[in-house]
């Protein structure tokens, strides 16, 4: 169907009319019928982009307001293993050498942990590998802290449970973390 248009002048001039885009199969071309056509990806802007970062942390801390890397950093674990590795040892030495018996490791195990967590947040063997129990608000973690921590530590099995901050329920429970010194 054609359209009649009139120019200034008043003279009339035949186009086509005008039609509007379809995508189904009838307005595409014989060769394109059949085939699929890869949707474009949506575009996300970037509000949106940082939102879902913002969601996921990028490394354990960092909803904590701990930094990456170097001090106050989250203290990674292998040396947290080792930190307890030095302090089982310790306290098998020092069982043996007072009761000559290792039967009383826990009970010098569990004071040890208790009483340096308590005073200073660092174990002997947190401070030889260079880690040390802090509260999330800062400060020491005091006695009440400490006995809540080192008993649940003693069950062994929560200690293993880690969140994203590398938290055991130990720390979660007692409201600390291990960091770097």
């Amino acid at each position: 169907m054609a359209r009649k248009s009139r120019s200034r002048g008043g003279a009339t001039s035949a186009r086509p009319a005008a039609r509007p885009a379809r995508a189904d199969a009838a307005a595409a071309s014989p060769a394109q019928v059949g085939t699929a056509q890869p949707a474009a990806p949506a575009a996300i802007d970037a509000d949106q982009a940082t939102s879902k970062k913002a969601k996921i942390p990028a490394y354990p801390g960092q909803l904590l307001g701990l930094p990456e890397r170097g001090p106050g950093s989250v203290a990674s674990m292998p040396r947290r293993v080792l930190a307890l590795l030095i302090d089982w040892l310790l306290s098998m030495v020092i069982a043996y050498w007072l009761t000559h018996s290792q039967f009383w490791t826990i009970a010098v195990f569990a004071v040890e942990v208790y009483v340096l967590t308590a005073l200073g947040g660092s174990t002997v063997g947190k401070r030889l590998v260079g880690i040390r129990t802090v509260r999330i608000g800062g400060g020491p973690v005091g006695f009440d802290w400490a006995l809540v921590r080192t008993a649940i530590l003693l069950t062994v099995v929560p200690p293993l449970l880690t969140d994203r901050d590398l938290r055991g329920l130990h720390d979660r429970a007692s409201d600390t973390i291990v960091v770097k010194i």
